[in-house]
Parts: structure tokens; sequence; C-alpha cells
């Protein structure tokens, strides 16, 4: 089971790569069209590189808050021996709804179904948490 948890946490890491691919074609493509310069890079002052780069932008920082505690959640199973099945198909839960909030956030970006898909991702987080701790003291 360890071996498709582990193929879960690397579609994350494969998810925030294309998320940081897509930011740096957004920003460049701002730079190249001269909504930025790229002397605003050192500061990072991209207010004026318009939504799509701020959004890109946004996303891509989404990656290393709520997908932390699913990493740490990962790590902690399978260092307690506490991965199951069900601990699995929920971390395959958490991807899945990171990659459609992902596709929502850089496409549309409607705030509504985002928002769902970020609160069924936070809290399938809380689930696999639970699961952790039932396994941890029920031995």
């Amino acid at each position: 089971m360890d071996k498709y948890l582990l193929l879960a946490m690397f579609a994350q890491v494969l998810l925030t790569f294309t998320v940081m691919v897509i930011m740096g074609r957004r920003r460049f493509a701002a730079a190249k069209n001269k909504t930025i310069s790229m002397s605003d890079f050192a500061t990072m002052k991209l207010e004026h590189a318009g939504d799509k780069v701020r959004v890109a932008d946004r996303n891509f920082i989404n990656q290393f808050e709520m997908p932390v505690f699913f990493f740490i959640a990962c790590l902690a199973a399978m260092q307690m021996n506490a991965v199951g099945t069900l601990f699995t198909a929920v971390a395959w839960g958490f991807v899945v709804s990171r990659i459609v909030h992902t596709l929502i956030h850089v496409g549309a970006n409607n705030v509504k179904p985002r928002y769902y898909s970020f609160l069924i991702g936070c809290l399938m987080i809380l689930v696999l948490w639970v699961l952790i701790v039932l396994r941890v003291f029920s031995v």
C-alpha cells in the first residue's frame, strides 16, 4: 500500500511543478507584453502583471500550504505503519481535490466550486490525521 501512497505524494509534487511552469509562462508573457518589467521581479511587485499572473502566483503559493499537512500525514503514516487501503484512497482523494482546485483556480476561477474543492481537500486532510491517530491509539 505504501507504493500507492508514494504515487499520490508524487502526483502532488507533479501538480506543484506544473503550477510552477504555468506561473513562469504567465510571468514571462507579462514581461514580454511589457505589462511588467524584469526589474519588478527583484521585489516581486507584480500588482500590474494582471489577474492571470497573480492567480497563478497565488495557486503556486497555495501548493505549500495545506499540502504540507498532506505530506506530513503520509510520511507519519508510513513511519507508524498506519497506511491502509482507506488511508491511501483518502490521500488520492486529496490529490484529486487539489488538481480540481488548480484547474478551477488557474482556469475560469469560479470562486464557489473552487472553494468547495478546497474545502473537500481540507476535510480529507483531517480524515487522514484522524485515521493516523485512530491507528496509533488502537494498537
